[in-house]
């Protein structure tokens, strides 16, 4: 009789975090995670049909969290709503810059990044959209935002000085 094992695939991808933060990308393989959850390889299989989507699963559930985060912030001043946006998505660059800068990792993701990039441009640029509204083309500003708050997170440029371009744009007062 096969064992139930409760919240397997939480259990998976917990244990496939963890290896990914000690060991890197490369030292991260699906056989090492089953023997981790001290399960067979195929139960792996039977949840994510490889490692790359494995990973894939575990920046998707916190990217979530981040742009929920995101979301949340008051829109009714502007530079506190842009520094909630920056400090979420900073949060997010943070935890997983180690793997963003491992070179094993980027062979592997370098043919999937413009899109990537690109889509998370335009989720950010919706977030940002209401306080875009007096702009003259307020997707392209939202976006034009978006982009330098990417940009400053994974460079760690300051927020201060990347709102002074914003209040500019904007026409903050």
């Amino acid at each position: 009789m096969p064992k139930i094992i409760e919240n397997l695939k939480e259990q998976i991808t917990k244990e496939a975090e963890r290896q990914l933060f000690e060991n890197g990308y490369a030292g991260t393989t699906v056989r090492s995670v089953a023997k981790g959850c001290n399960i067979a390889t195929g139960t792996v299989y039977n949840y994510f049909e490889s490692k790359d989507l494995l990973i894939s699963a575990i920046l998707l559930k916190d990217w979530h969290l981040c742009t929920d985060r995101m979301k949340r912030q008051d829109t009714g001043d502007s530079k506190a709503f842009l520094k909630g946006i920056y400090d979420a998505l900073k949060d997010f660059v943070d935890k997983y810059d180690p793997l963003f800068r491992d070179q094993d990792a980027a062979k592997v993701y370098a043919g999937v990044f413009n899109e990537r990039h690109r889509q998370l441009k335009q989720v950010m640029g919706k977030v940002i959209m209401p306080i875009c509204g007096n702009c003259p083309d307020p997707v392209f500003f939202a976006e034009h935002i978006a982009e330098t708050l990417l940009f400053g997170a994974t460079e760690n440029t300051a927020f201060e000085k990347m709102f002074m371009i914003f209040e500019k744009l904007l026409e903050v007062r």
